[in-house]
């Protein structure tokens, strides 16, 4: 949980930003914000000032790189109004020949450094403003005759700021040095922006708070993207900030069979692994899952990265699934994921609003090949995925987690192992017999609880899902070869009518 304190709080107007930052920056401070062009910072800004517009607080934006128009063309894109904002430009004169008679216009290329600074104490002192942003300070550091003269200037503005207690956000472009460790010592807080170029797909953008002067915050890397509403960070998720009680119960999967299988049932909270080769059945048997949940009234989702939710439906109905229904009543949410769009810190953003705002018990992520893809490498997705799965565990919510194998029959490797994190595991096969392919699957492990150790041969067809008593005859079946444990040299496969079978 976030530790107590008493300091008082200035919203930075993202919200994900206040949540990482506990509630906001730490008012009357310094901070700097860093980042290469195209990473944010202007868009931050503006949500900062925009946030101090909103309730009531003057504010000032004093802009050094871009003119009056550029900001308001930042801000359009946005759909953002920059009318009830102070904005102060220190820009060339050819740039501001058409500059409205409302705004301030100084010229630093006819100035010193101290010239500079003088006339903005003037603008803050004629705005009162409580909330400034000086973007950027690349043209500060050019004016400045020598780095010593610029960090005293930096001192003088941090103690100016604090005696009137402002909240002021400090932007840099890193044009100069790529670590401005003077400068990071200088400001309360630093806060760092970055993008992750990607062979395919969108640029992985995350957030990093290197410091916070006297307060706690959540370290790591934030991931946050950029769209026409604005700036979001999606805070990397900390399960343990999340306590939850539920009732524990086993939930059937309307196959009495398979929750034979499972001791009776997968218990509320517990997260599944399904477990196999393409094509085998695993999104067939998590959808059986998904609709119990919806027969129960329970909300349940489904996040598709490897199918369109038209193929997940069609497939439903192919095997005698009833899904139109509770889609249409809102039990039943299908939600396609494209990873080369979608961040990993969103897409738990994601489930968790489904747990939180929507009250979903049954979560099914299909597939984690497809989440792997969204990863900037395979090393991350245990983490992630123990974070996640903890949290949800203590929600009481059933996950399901479909991971396909390489090859068809007897390759059981996989692009991650983490078989280890789930609670149970579900293992379906393929294995040649009478010269046809056919479908195994067995439980091979469940950590609370006794289950059935045996493999079932699987079938599905329009009547639904069949699972037929233990092959206890043979040996090798896992293999995809199997032998006959007696001399017949024939499979005594269970050939009962699938309209027949257990459902």
């Amino acid at each position: 949980m976030p530790p107590k304190n008493h300091l008082t709080r200035t919203s930075t107007g993202v919200t994900g930003l206040d949540d990482i930052l506990y509630g906001g920056f730490p008012s009357g401070q310094m901070y700097l914000l860093e980042g290469n062009p195209g990473t944010g910072k202007t868009t931050i800004a503006l949500q900062f000032i925009l946030e101090g517009a909103r309730l009531g607080e003057a504010a000032l934006y004093v802009t050094l790189s871009e003119s009056k128009d550029e900001l308001q063309a930042a801000a359009n894109s946005h759909g953002w109004s920059l009318d009830e904002v102070n904005i102060v430009e220190f820009v060339p004169e050819e740039a501001s020949a058409n500059a409205e008679n409302s705004y301030t216009v100084f010229h630093p290329d006819e100035v010193e450094l101290a010239d500079t600074i003088k006339k903005l104490i003037e603008e803050i002192e004629r705005v009162q403003a409580k909330r400034v942003v000086l973007d950027s300070l690349s043209e500060l550091r050019l004016l400045a005759s020598e780095p010593v003269k610029y960090r005293r200037q930096l001192l003088a503005l941090k103690r100016y700021f604090a005696g009137r207690g402002m909240t002021t956000l400090l932007l840099d472009d890193k044009g100069g040095d790529a670590d401005d460790v003077q400068l990071q010592s200088i400001a309360h807080g630093v806060i760092r922006l970055s993008k992750q170029p990607r062979t395919y797909g969108i640029i992985r953008r995350q957030i990093e708070i290197l410091k916070v002067r006297g307060s706690g915050f959540r370290e790591g890397l934030h991931d946050y993207n950029i769209d026409g509403d604005g700036l979001h960070v999606f805070p990397r998720l900390i399960a343990a900030e999340h306590p939850a009680d539920f009732t524990e119960e086993s939930l059937p999967g309307g196959v009495t069979a398979l929750d034979l299988m499972f001791g009776g049932g997968i218990e509320r909270g517990a997260s599944t692994l399904v477990l196999g080769p393409t094509g085998v059945g695993k999104s067939s048997i998590v959808m059986q899952y998904l609709q119990a949940a919806a027969n129960r009234e329970e909300k349940s989702y489904l996040y598709s990265f490897d199918e369109s939710t038209r193929t997940a439906r069609v497939r439903a109905k192919s095997i005698g699934m009833q899904i139109e229904g509770p889609i249409a009543n809102g039990h039943l949410v299908l939600r396609q994921v494209d990873p080369a769009e979608l961040s990993p810190g969103e897409f738990v953003t994601q489930i968790r609003r489904a747990v939180d705002e929507e009250q979903a018990r049954v979560i099914v992520i299909d597939s984690l090949n497809g989440f792997l893809h969204a990863m900037t490498g395979e090393s991350d997705l245990p983490l992630q995925l123990h974070e996640l799965l903890t949290y949800l565990d203590a929600r009481g919510v059933a996950t399901f987690l479909v991971l396909t194998q390489h090859g068809f029959a007897g390759d059981t490797r996989t692009q991650a192992d983490i078989s280890y994190l789930a609670d149970n595991v579900l293992l379906l096969r393929y294995f040649e017999a009478q010269g046809q392919v056919r479908r195994a699957l067995s439980v091979v492990k469940k950590r609370s609880g006794a289950h059935e150790t045996s493999i079932r041969e699987l079938k599905l067809s329009s009547a639904g899902i069949h699972i037929g008593e233990p092959l206890s005859e043979f040996r090798g079946i896992l293999s995809g070869f199997p032998t006959s444990e007696e001399r017949s040299p024939e499979l005594r496969l269970d050939h009962k009518n699938p309209e027949e079978g257990q459902r």
